[in-house]
Order: structure tokens, then sequence, then C-alpha cells
């Protein structure tokens, strides 16, 4: 389990000095850390308020950068932006990983690699920066670490993946995709979508989401990258 002393080498990727270390303690705790009295809170609180800037700060990225689009065009970049690949890719890349706190049991089932967590805690990130400097703190922290993954992205991959996908499969002469949710996890507040895309009964591709259109846009993606 990473110690606090460790923190101030967070600090320097993360190029920021909290006023609050528990803030900063509070993002890195898994809540496999529970389990021990002295734990009173995990990460999950701060994920919720952070998920929620990052949505914020991505969608208005976009909506200025692409003022031609429509609402699917933008909902498929964003999904592409801030998907859990895209995010635990960036906890890896910066060793923010190595800094999470977790318990004895979660470390040897290699939970320091489970992108879900990864995401988790660039999202918590957000939020304890959010507590602590406020928005010009977090923005600073989206544009060093999230922006550069929407600039990378090409156009073509940010076309509208169901629209594409119903596109590609009517030229084939078949029926149109299904969509189908397949499980709902978390909270209401902060639930996962897993929905499932088929063709002529068939299922292609599952796609996850924080809500159940980001989760079809995700599912028709997969579904593009197979046909």
């Amino acid at each position: 389990m990473t110690k606090p002393q460790n923190l101030k080498a967070l600090e320097d990727i993360l190029e920021y000095s909290f006023k609050d270390k528990n803030l900063l303690i509070t993002a890195l705790t898994h809540r496999s850390c529970l389990a021990d009295p002295k734990v009173t809170e995990s990460y999950e609180r701060l994920e919720f308020l952070g998920d929620a800037i990052l949505e914020m700060l991505i969608s208005d990225y976009l909506f200025k950068q692409y003022p031609d689009k429509k609402e699917g065009f933008l909902t498929s970049a964003r999904s592409a932006v801030v998907r859990t690949e895209s995010l635990s890719q960036i906890s890896k890349e910066f060793q923010i990983n190595q800094f999470i706190l977790i318990s004895k049991g979660e470390e040897s089932s290699n939970g320091r690699e489970n992108p879900s967590t990864l995401e988790d805690v660039i999202e918590s990130i957000m939020g304890a920066l959010f507590c602590d400097g406020g928005i010009e703190a977090t923005t600073i922290f989206f544009n060093k670490f999230i922006l550069p993954k929407a600039e990378n992205i090409s156009e073509d991959k940010l076309k509208d993946a169901k629209s594409t996908l119903q596109e590609k499969i009517q030229a084939k002469g078949l029926l149109s995709p299904i969509y189908q949710t397949i499980s709902e996890k978390g909270p209401d507040h902060e639930k996962t979508f897993e929905v499932a895309v088929s063709i002529n009964n068939i299922q292609i591709a599952t796609g996850k989401g924080k809500s159940k259109q980001e989760a079809e846009q995700n599912s028709a993606q997969k579904a593009l990258d197979l046909i």
C-alpha cells in the first residue's frame, strides 16, 4: 500500500500541490481498504464528482471544436475520449496507478492493473482537484492529461458509430442492428451499462458506458471494428 510520504512524487506528476493532502489520499483509496478500521472513506464520492466535471469539460471542448456536428457525433466523440480504455491508459502512462491505495488482497489479484479502477482514480483525482483548487486546477489537469486524447483522435473515429453501422448493415441487405441492455451495475447516481448489439439475431459485440446511449455507441464501434 502506498504511504502518504510518497504523495509528493504524485503531486509532481500532477504539477499541483494539494492544500488538503487528505483529499488526495481519499482520491487514491480503493474501497478494498475500508476493511481497515482506520480508513473511513474510499474514492467513490470524489469519483462521482470528477466524472461529472470530466463530462462537462470534454463536452464543452467538443461542442466548441465541432460547431457543425450533431448530437450523435458529439456523443460518440465523448465516449471515445473518456472510455475506460483511454482513462486507464493515462493512469498507466503517467504511473498514477502506482499510487493507488489498495488492500493486500486486491493487490494480489492484480487490482492495480484493473482498467475500471484506473479509470475511477483518474476521475476521483479530478474531483479532489476541484475540491482543493476549483475548476482552474481541474482544467489544468484536463488540459495536460485528457485533452491530448481528444486532439489525437481522427475525425473518422469520431463518426456516430451507430449511424455508420446502420449504413454498412443496410448496404449489405441485412436487418437493422438491435441493441439490448444486458447489465446495469452500480448505484443509481453512477451506473455502468453494458449493451450488446446483434445483427440478424447474432450478437456481434458488447460495449459499456455511463449511459445506455454511450454503451450503445461503444458496442456499435466495436462491431464496426469486427465487420
